[in-house]
């Protein structure tokens, strides 16, 4: 019988919204935070290249993703809307962006 997890995806930027160099402890931090509330966190470090404007400002972001699978409880849920703001406030941004979605393990 499959399990049914939620697949929860976090890019974190590389840079402050000023251009400066994020400490890879502050990236560190985090996805030691996530391995010791759910036991497990994956991580690709491949550049993703984030474009977006707020406010007419144009933005260019070098990010990475971290992804991991829990259980599909509102409590899950719940700590990721709390962690949002946690990251906007760590990585001094404006939006963080944490994607979710449904998956099967067999």
């Amino acid at each position: 019988m499959p399990n049914r997890l939620r697949r929860f995806e976090i890019l974190l930027p590389r840079q402050f919204n000023d251009g400066s160099q994020v400490p890879w402890g502050l990236i560190l931090e985090t996805v030691e935070q996530l391995e010791d509330r759910f036991g497990a966190v994956s991580s690709e470090t491949q550049i993703i290249r984030g474009y977006w404007r707020a406010e007419g400002i144009h933005y260019r972001d070098n990010l990475i993703r971290i992804f991991m699978d829990v259980d599909d409880t509102e409590e899950n849920g719940a700590f990721f809307i709390d962690l949002k703001d946690q990251l906007k406030a760590r990585f001094q941004q404006l939006d963080i962006w944490i994607t979710t979605y449904p998956i099967e393990s067999l």
